[in-house]
């Protein structure tokens, strides 16, 4: 098949498609992968080093750091899920918007099906309208309703208040966000969508959750096309590079040190100020800690034996020897941590990530996850002293690590899209 994949937003959000999209060529697609990330143009170097065509839309986003600040301060502040989504949505995917969809129609025109981001609109409605089969990969399985959880950032009271949770929530994001996809459906001529869930962001024809089924099992009340797939990640390093010999001499110097990462989130909230708590912190719970800073080592601050900044590093090679992470509750880092068989400290920044914040107490690998806005030096160093000195953290991490160990969660996608798929597009063999 000729398959297009597009998404957009930060490292989390393209990390997974990059993987999904090395697993269709090496399974013989032929594909094409466009991205737009909201705060970084690192993935243009990587368009002559991949098997398959990958276009750089409108990327970043947002090239002003100031910008980026003021934003991440705001949503550090807001409490309210639906306002802390409109925010991102406005100011970082709507600006694009026009550009993005340019590309969701020439990759519906060009290939035989197309995959899309979870929230990305233009790629379902450039679909719709060409008449061509779309796939939708959500990071996280708190996006599809269920009587068997709640909506983001609501208490899980049982089966009766969830389903009262899911229609006030539907209620809202119709009236939050259905509008977007409406205004680009009217300009391509096509009717106001029904129901901004089912019918913007999920696919009807296959709705893929990656998530890994140590975090999730299936919902009994999930439609047939929702599927759990498992993380979409790849072993080799995606626009980090390897591991630095500082770093290298660093890990091997003495005990396992905690690795401190807050992943995209740090570029828009106030890095310096962050980046001070998390240094403190360390101090504070006497741990050695490796600190991810994007803009390399700040300004007041050297390495020693420790803390040692870096400004990225590969997760899959670094993660496996420390002690815990800590990062701010990501899909992928979750994930990350979990496959290395270490605990986690969550410092979540909206109400997504604190779902994978209690994902992860749930299964015993982390306390529960800190509030950015509320986060402190003493808060933070009594989560770290918690988790470096937990047994049984320790063992609940390693064994579900080896569980993680046996999942292919890139396998497991390219398999649902070629079983139902492969049949509705097949090409009749020239001559036959």
């Amino acid at each position: 098949m000729k398959i297009g994949l597009q998404t957009w937003g930060s490292h989390g959000d393209i990390r997974p498609f990059v993987a999904l999209a090395n697993g269709l060529h090496a399974a013989g697609h032929e594909v094409t992968l466009v991205v737009t990330c909201v705060d970084s143009d690192r993935y243009a170097a990587l368009q002559a080093s991949l098997p398959y065509a990958l276009e750089v839309v409108a990327s970043p986003v947002e090239p002003d750091r100031a910008a980026l600040e003021r934003w991440g301060a705001a949503l550090v502040a807001e409490r309210n899920t639906s306002k802390q989504m409109r925010w991102v949505i406005e100011r970082l995917l709507l600006p694009v918007e026009a550009e993005m969809y340019q590309a969701s129609e020439r990759l519906c025109a060009n290939n035989d099906l197309v995959i899309g981001h979870y929230i990305l609109h233009t790629v379902a409605i450039a679909a719709e309208k060409q008449g061509r089969p779309c796939v939708s990969v959500a990071l996280a399985h708190g996006a599809v309703p269920s009587a068997f959880q709640p909506p983001l950032g609501v208490p899980n009271w049982g089966a009766f208040s969830n389903r009262l949770a899911w229609r006030l929530a539907r209620w809202v994001l119709n009236r939050d966000f259905k509008r977007y996809a409406d205004r680009l459906r009217a300009q391509q001529g096509l009717p106001p969508a029904r129901d901004v869930i089912d019918t913007v962001w999920a696919s009807p024809d296959l709705t893929l959750l990656a998530c890994s089924p140590v975090l999730c099992t299936p919902r009994p009340d999930w439609p047939a096309h929702v599927r759990i797939c498992g993380a979409l990640d790849t072993p080799d390093s995606v626009a980090e590079g390897s591991v630095p010999e500082p770093l290298q001499d660093f890990l091997s110097a003495g005990a396992p040190p905690v690795y401190l990462t807050l992943g995209s989130m740090m570029s828009g909230s106030q890095e310096a100020q962050t980046l001070a708590l998390l240094a403190e912190a360390s101090r504070a719970a006497s741990v050695r800690a490796i600190v991810q800073a994007p803009s390399g080592v700040p300004s007041g601050c050297a390495n020693d034996g420790q803390l040692h900044f870096v400004s990225a590093a590969p997760h899959a090679s670094v993660f496996p020897r420390c002690a815990a992470v800590l990062h701010h509750g990501g899909a992928g880092t979750s994930q990350a941590a979990l496959r290395a068989g270490v605990p986690s400290v969550v410092l979540a920044y909206t109400a997504e990530q604190e779902l994978w914040g209690r994902e992860l107490q749930r299964l015993g690998v982390a306390g529960p996850p800190i509030a950015r806005r509320s986060a402190t030096v003493a808060k933070l160093a009594a989560a770290l002293r918690q988790v470096t000195q937990s047994e049984p953290m320790r063992h609940n991490a390693q064994a579900l690590g080896a569980r993680l160990a046996g999942e292919d969660g890139v396998a497991s996608a390219v398999g649902l899209i070629e079983e139902t798929f492969a049949h509705r597009l097949a090409r009749p063999v020239v001559g036959a």
